[in-house]
C-alpha cells in the first residue's frame, strides 16, 4: 500500500511538473506571439509584418502603401501599377526582420503578425476593435462585424443589415468606381453610402454633393434625399415658384419635362425656379422641349432651350 500510495504521490508529481512545464511554454508562446502588438504599421494598419510585392519586389506596409508608391506618385505612366495583395507570397517580420513565407506569425521569433489575420487576403491587423471578417461570397475582409451585415446576391457586396429587404438592388453596384472621387469602391476603406437609387457612393463624396446642393445621383439622376426632405425641398420650391412669377410674355408657355425620379413623361409651366412633374410633384424634372403648340405670348421671344436647370437653392433648416 505505501508502495502504492509512493507510486502514486510520484506518478501526481511527474504530472504536475509536466503540467507546469507545457503552461510556462505556452505562455512563452504567447507572450512572444504579442511582442510588439500595435507598435508596427503604417497609417492604414497596426501589423507586425510588411508585404514583399510580387510585381515590383519591392516591400511595403500594405497594398495601399504601395498603391501610393507605385501608382498614384509614379510619374512614369509605363510603370505604374497596383498591388494584388492575394498574389503576395513573402512578407517580412516587423520584429526581427526575417523574410519568410505567408504565415500567420514569424518562424523565426513567434511573433504573430496581426490580432486578426485572414490567410485568404494575406491581411493582418492589429487593430481588432474594427471587428474584422472575412466574406467568402465577396471574396475579402469587411470590418463592422459578421453580425451586422448580410451579402446581398444581387448586388454582390456586403450590406448593412438594416438594409435588408429594403434597398434597391443594383446588379453589382460596388464593383465599380466611386462617381465623384473614381476611386474602385469595393475595396475602399473608407466609408460607403448606399444612395435610395440603389447606387453607391463614399459617403465623404455623398456629403460633398449635399454641401453643394447636388440633390441628385451622379449616374442615373435620381433623388438622393430621404423622403422628408425629398417632401421638405419640393414644398420649398412650390413656394418659390409661388412667390416668383414669370414675365407676361412667358406666364403661359408650357414645356414637355421628362421626371427622373418617377420617369413620368408630361407638360409643365415654364419657370426658371424648376419644372413640377405632374406625375409625383417632383422637381426633378428634364426639360426636353416645347410642349405640343405651345407658343410664348407677348413680347414672342418664345420658350428657351431645353437644357438643365441650376440647382435649386437649399432650403430652409428647421
Amino acid at each position: 500500500m505505501a508502495a502504492d500510495e509512493e507510486h502514486y504521490v510520484s506518478a501526481s508529481s511527474g504530472d504536475e511538473h509536466e503540467h507546469d512545464t507545457t503552461a510556462a511554454a505556452a505562455a512563452a508562446a504567447s507572450g512572444a506571439a504579442a511582442a510588439g502588438v500595435m507598435q508596427h504599421g503604417c497609417e492604414h494598419y497596426r501589423r507586425r509584418c510588411k508585404l514583399v510585392a510580387p510585381c515590383c519586389g519591392e516591400v511595403f506596409w500594405c497594398r495601399h502603401c504601395h498603391n501610393v508608391a507605385k501608382d498614384d506618385s509614379e510619374q512614369d505612366p509605363a510603370k505604374r501599377h497596383t498591388l494584388d495583395r492575394k498574389l503576395v507570397a513573402e512578407v517580412v517580420c516587423a520584429l526581427c526582420g526575417v523574410r519568410q513565407p505567408v504565415a500567420a506569425g514569424c518562424a523565426a521569433c513567434g511573433a504573430a503578425f496581426g490580432r486578426y489575420a485572414c490567410l485568404k487576403c494575406n491581411f493582418w491587423d492589429d487593430t481588432v476593435a474594427k471587428q474584422q471578417f472575412h466574406c467568402d461570397e465577396c471574396g475579402i475582409c469587411r470590418v463592422g462585424g459578421r453580425a451586422n451585415f448580410f451579402h446581398c446576391a444581387t448586388c454582390n457586396c456586403c450590406y448593412s443589415v438594416s438594409l435588408r429587404g429594403s434597398h434597391v438592388c443594383v446588379s453589382n453596384s460596388m464593383h465599380q468606381n466611386c462617381p465623384v472621387c473614381v476611386e474602385f469602391l469595393f475595396d475602399s476603406i473608407r466609408p460607403i453610402a448606399v444612395l435610395a437609387c440603389g447606387h453607391t457612393i463614399h459617403q465623404e463624396c455623398h456629403r460633398d454633393l449635399m454641401a453643394h446642393n447636388t440633390i441628385t445621383c451622379p449616374l442615373c439622376l435620381k433623388c438622393i434625399l430621404g423622403p422628408d426632405d425629398q417632401a421638405r425641398m419640393w414644398r420649398y420650391l412650390d413656394q418659390q415658384v409661388a412667390d416668383t412669377p414669370m414675365p407676361e410674355e412667358y406666364r403661359h408657355v408650357r414645356v414637355s419635362v421628362l421626371c427622373n425620379d418617377c420617369g413620368h413623361r408630361g407638360e409643365a409651366a415654364f419657370h426658371v425656379v424648376g419644372h413640377k412633374c405632374s406625375g409625383c410633384g417632383g422637381y426633378n424634372t428634364r426639360r426636353v422641349g416645347a410642349a405640343a403648340g405651345a407658343e410664348a405670348g407677348g413680347g414672342g421671344g418664345g420658350v428657351p432651350q431645353p437644357g438643365q436647370p441650376p440647382a435649386p437653392p437649399a432650403p430652409p433648416q428647421g
